[in-house]
């Protein structure tokens, strides 16, 4: 028997092979993704492209216990990283090895994997977990909102730490499974088509999928006791409507209204291009919150939108966002005006076809309603700061800015633009600065002024976005059009 002999200088470079990289080069992910508006949500170091998440939850003492397996790739040599999240975690798993983990700030799980995990790496993360999600708040607030019958998660800019872990930033798209158990009798609403529904035991599970990229507050959960109703909208979109089955006087307008979701999507697809995803729809639960949600695929909204009659125009603004703000999401969250300047427009275009005031009609009665004083103009829609992401003035100014765009580069090339912008940046992220540069690429027209006066500056415009009003006749506001307080009264305002 022969032993080969290893040079001591051979033996050691053997070893230093053996080890993928230098430990030095390891390092945590950042707590944060890098949006300046927020901080601390999102994280660094993973992108993820799944969520398979089982729960089950019991109404009567709204507890969730749950298991989440994400699916993500490092961007880096990786020793550490974080989820988003706020619940009570018992074991996590990297790559089928127990991992140690720990809480750190207002809503940070952090994870150490048992191995650093170099760049490149795909990686199965495990996470169990349960708790009271009522009792749990981050920054003063909570957004998972009780009901009678149930609970329901939906708020912006977050609303996952409630119910699942997550890199909690519309710049990690992903696509979901969410399998629900309920008691009998109750029902589980969430994004995308329902695949499946058993029974076991008095439990019930519903298990929904959404096949396209997804971001994290796009994610709903609602349980309770619905009527649900369902069909297919002429142009052959599947429609899944929800209704609490203890919304009162509410109840007549909130389906007179939620019930032509596939009209309305339809109608959106003539200037948007076609419906982005597998299902349409919406719900409305019994709860005390005020505003509506784009929240993909299924739609929240908050029986109030329908206090005082039906209110087709709320849900016209929810479905355009299902391209403008679903389909293509900002980047940061300064980018808020391509979600919500374009949903208020398509309200305007909604008034226009049912003949309650042209969108030149409603953008000279908003530019003559504000006079120059007036703290509407100090907000600015392409950069509002976070404490004004959800001002009045990013809907209605922002509306100004997508009516003077019309205006300036003319209809053929600004419907081009609405319906192209979708398809170019589809299941993507978008800035304000690319929607300019697209606007700029479509027309032929340098548009840096156009944008910079109705997006960036402080002040109100010297002249108002319809060319055909002087501003001497602009400054007496012309009549109210017909639409006008159905349109104010519909803001998906963040209630958090």
């Amino acid at each position: 028997m022969h032993r080969r002999l290893i040079a001591p200088g051979a033996l050691a470079a053997s070893l230093l092979l053996a080890i993928p990289a230098s430990a030095a080069s390891y390092s945590p992910g950042a707590p944060g993704i890098g949006d300046p508006y927020y901080p601390a949500y999102g994280n660094g170091g993973y992108d993820v492209s799944h969520y398979d998440l089982r729960l089950k939850y019991q109404p009567q003492t709204d507890e969730l216990e749950g298991t989440a397996t994400l699916l993500a790739t490092t961007t880096q040599d990786l020793s550490r990283f974080d989820l988003d999240f706020l619940l009570d975690v018992s074991e996590v798993r990297v790559n089928g090895a127990k991992a140690s983990f720990a809480t750190s700030g207002r809503h940070e799980l952090e994870i150490t994997p048992a191995k650093p995990l170099p760049k490149g790496t795909p990686i199965t993360v495990v996470v169990r977990y349960s708790g009271v999600p009522s009792t749990k708040s981050a920054y003063g607030f909570s957004t998972w909102h009780r009901t009678p019958d149930g609970a329901v998660a939906a708020d912006e800019p977050e609303a996952a730490w409630w119910w699942y872990p997550s890199n909690d930033h519309p710049l990690d798209k992903a696509t979901y499974d969410v399998s629900v158990a309920v008691p009998d009798g109750t029902q589980a609403i969430s994004n995308g088509t329902l695949q499946s529904t058993s029974s076991r035991l008095g439990w019930t599970r519903y298990n929904w999928r959404s096949n396209k990229p997804q971001a994290t507050y796009l994610t709903t959960l609602a349980v309770g006791r619905f009527d649900i109703t369902t069909g297919t909208s002429e142009g052959g979109v599947p429609v899944v409507n929800a209704y609490s089955k203890d919304l009162g006087d509410n109840d007549g307008a909130a389906r007179a209204s939620v019930e032509r979701t596939g009209e309305l999507v339809d109608w959106l697809s003539g200037y948007f291009g076609p419906y982005p995803f597998s299902s349409a729809g919406g719900y409305v639960p019994n709860t005390t919150t005020g505003y509506a949600l784009e929240t993909q695929t299924r739609v929240y909204y908050s029986p109030k939108q329908f206090a005082n009659g039906s209110n087709t125009s709320v849900v016209v603004h929810e479905l355009a966002h299902q391209w403008y703000g679903d389909d293509v999401s900002l980047k940061g969250w300064k980018d808020i005006w391509i979600n919500e300047g374009f949903a208020r427009y398509a309200q305007w275009l909604w008034s226009e076809h049912e003949g309650e005031g042209t969108a030149q009609e409603l953008a000279d009665y908003v530019y003559a309603s504000h006079p120059a004083d007036d703290a509407f103009w100090t907000v600015k829609p392409g950069d509002p700061g976070p404490d004004n992401q959800f001002d009045i003035a990013v809907y209605d100014r922002g509306a100004l800015a997508v009516q003077a765009l019309r205006n300036e580069v003319g209809d053929d090339a600004f419907f081009a633009i609405l319906k192209g912008w979708p398809k170019d940046h589809a299941y993507g992220n978008a800035s304000v600065g690319d929607f300019q540069k697209y606007a700029e690429q479509v027309s032929g027209k340098p548009l840096a002024a156009l944008f910079d006066t109705w997006l960036f500056q402080p002040t109100k415009p010297a002249a108002p976005a319809a060319r055909t009003v002087s501003i001497a006749k602009a400054s007496a506001a012309p009549a109210q059009p017909k639409s006008w307080k159905r349109i104010a009264a519909t803001n998906d305002l963040h209630a958090g």
